[in-house]
């Protein structure tokens, strides 16, 4: 019986993967003609790792800070997908071009050129918050899937989801596993959807969308420092730099040398393309969940939600079947691309840090260390589910961590990618720099008013 059970929760996923990539790649073939025009075919192909790093940010837990936030204030910070959309471009843009132009990820990078103690802690602290993360989007896809089927173990439905995940990180090829994550970013298209078959109030809607409105209270520093953190995350940063770098890999450019060397105008401007493309995904995701849950459950005075679950359960009797099947179906493609995300995150900053062998594109004999803190983040999210952890006390320590250390990095990111010696040609101009320092300094500042807000 419990083979059957962990046979069923360890398919389910993939099935749901399949579908995602047979439906969409049906959709991008399919046009009222029945033909694709060139341009849409070349910006399909330029999408990668921006795309999918703009997708893996809104994971499980990232779902949950949304809806808690549209529950609780309603409209009140939808103003802030528009903001933030160029900041956190801009910064995932600079990650991007430091991998092209350097062949090598960020940690590798930070090491290179700066004090290994400060990595070294970043690195470690990084992991912490990583694996924090990892376990509440293993237990956010299992309480999905007893959405969809009550009678599923929940228990067999983590550990599926867990041996699920490993099994597509560690033994698929990088080419095939790379195309498997750029396809199932579309799973959160579900969440646009669910805001559109909701029936909102569009007027009122637009209205929140674009000024910022802030109150100087403890409760608004709090959700604001969420919001950042899950949106403009560390964990982000470093995938997307060693991500560039593994597609040069895959394009022939084996040594540091030579990608420096051979880094055009035409490679950058196709990643600036997939970067603001991703991103912008991102955060009409994050948009479309907070008009959901602000037009349904806070119009119905529905505030107490602490789970993405929760929110799919509370939607289900005001906006009906389809939205809550979608909310419940796009936590488990969420997590399926973010948990890889974040713990190859994890083993790229670690490994880079120590000068171990690593990338996806190796075999696990290749890279075994590399490949080892992979399967500890996952593990260890594993165990968290198991040893009675308050969720939603983990997440918070873990967005505190993230407030610590992300200014940090980002003050790094800038550094590198304002240093012509190390960019050359491909250094920040100065509207970049100025946005980057200015997205520096709202972080520290949100950060240290959200930490002071939960001691006092």
């Amino acid at each position: 019986m419990t083979k059957d059970i962990l046979q069923k929760s360890a398919e389910a996923p993939a099935v749901l993967l399949d579908h995602t990539v047979k439906v969409s790649k049906k959709a991008v073939k399919t046009l009222p003609n029945g033909k694709v025009g060139k341009k849409t075919r070349e910006y399909w192909n330029t999408l990668g790792p921006g795309l999918t790093t703009g997708a893996a940010g809104q994971d499980p837990s990232g779902i949950a800070t949304y809806s808690q936030t549209g529950a609780q204030y309603g409209f009140h910070f939808l103003w802030l997908a528009a903001w933030l959309y160029p900041l956190d471009a801009n910064l995932e843009s600079m990650c991007a071009r430091i991998g092209l132009v350097t062949g090598k990820g960020l940690a590798a990078n930070i090491r290179s050129f700066f004090s290994r103690r400060t990595l070294y802690v970043c690195a470690l602290l990084l992991f912490v918050a990583n694996a924090i993360n990892i376990g509440a989007d293993l237990g956010a896809m299992a309480k999905a899937a007893q959405l969809l089927n009550p009678r599923l173990n929940f228990s067999w439905l983590v550990v599926g989801f867990t041996v699920l995940t490993l099994s597509l990180q560690i033994f698929t090829p990088y080419v095939k596993y790379a195309k498997y994550l750029k396809w199932l970013a579309f799973v959160l298209i579900a969440y646009v959807f669910s805001a559109i078959m909701a029936h909102l109030d569009w007027h009122t809607v637009l209205a929140h969308s674009i000024t910022p409105h802030i109150r100087f209270v403890k409760e608004d520093f709090i959700i604001l420092c969420a919001i950042l953190g899950t949106t403009i995350s560390p964990y982000l940063f470093f995938w997307q730099t060693s991500q560039e770098v593994e597609e040069e890999i895959l394009r022939g450019k084996k040594t540091i040398k030579l990608r420096q060397s051979l880094t055009s105008k035409r490679e950058i401007r196709a990643m600036r393309v997939d970067v603001w493309s991703g991103m912008f995904f991102s955060e009409a995701v994050m948009y479309f969940i907070i008009a959901a849950c602000g037009g349904i459950l806070y119009a119905h005075g529905i505030t107490d939600i602490k789970t993405s679950a929760q929110a799919a359960e509370a939607l289900k009797p005001f906006a009906g079947n389809a939205t809550y099947l979608l909310f419940a179906v796009g936590i488990i493609g969420s997590g399926l691309l973010a948990i890889p995300v974040l713990a190859g995150a994890s083993s790229y900053t670690i490994a880079e840090s120590f000068h171990w062998r690593e990338g996806l594109y190796r075999k696990l004999g290749q890279a075994s260390a590399f490949y080892g803190i992979i399967m500890i983040s996952v593990l260890i999210g594993l165990a968290i589910n198991f040893l009675n952890i308050d969720p939603i006390k983990a997440l918070i320590y873990a967005a505190v961590i993230n407030g610590l250390i992300a200014p940090v990095i980002m003050t790094l990111i800038l550094l590198i990618s304002g240093n012509k010696k190390i960019m050359g040609k491909w250094v920040n101009g100065p509207i970049s720099s100025l946005v980057g320092w200015l997205t520096t300094g709202a972080m520290t500042i949100a950060g240290l008013a959200a930490i002071y807000a939960l001691i006092s």
